[in-house]
């Protein structure tokens, strides 16, 4: 039996591919300062038929947000000179993003990270490494607003 055929059994009785419908116009910002995450990130919602922005900065992402305005943003906590969450929280302040998902895309994985990421105004977390069997249907369920 080949590896494919493999693969697509184990699909079919152990469900370990995500279902996700394309949402093809949506944009969405990724704000990282790891040139992995930022590739893999990138070449993963490009494969769900999403449009991707690009920022390896706190501040440049906050200008790619304002002037693309996305409908979803992916922010790493730890950036380089203001953090993630001091992102958020700026973002957050302002009218044009309050209803703009924000997701925390780290390795921060500590007891306590998840809570200040929401109590920055995240909508939810992902923790690096990213899961790629399901980061699709992560990114599809952060969208339509069920953050599970």
């Amino acid at each position: 039996m080949s590896l494919y055929a493999i693969h697509a059994l184990s699909d079919k009785y152990y469900n370990t591919r995500p279902t996700v419908r394309a949402m093809s116009n949506e944009k969405i910002l990724v704000i990282d300062n790891n040139e992995l995450y930022m590739k893999l990130a990138k070449d993963l919602l490009k494969m769900g038929k999403y449009k991707v922005l690009a920022a390896a900065d706190a501040e440049s992402g906050i200008e790619m947000a304002q002037a693309h305005h996305p409908a979803l943003i992916l922010m790493d906590i730890q950036l380089p000179g203001m953090n993630g969450l001091d992102a958020t929280t700026l973002l957050k302040k302002n009218a044009d993003f309050d209803k703009t998902p924000i997701v925390a895309l780290t390795g921060c994985a500590m007891k306590g990270d998840r809570q200040m990421a929401l109590d920055a105004g995240c909508v939810g977390y992902i923790t690096k490494p990213i899961d790629t069997r399901i980061f699709l249907k992560q990114i599809a369920q952060f969208l339509n607003g069920d953050p599970k």
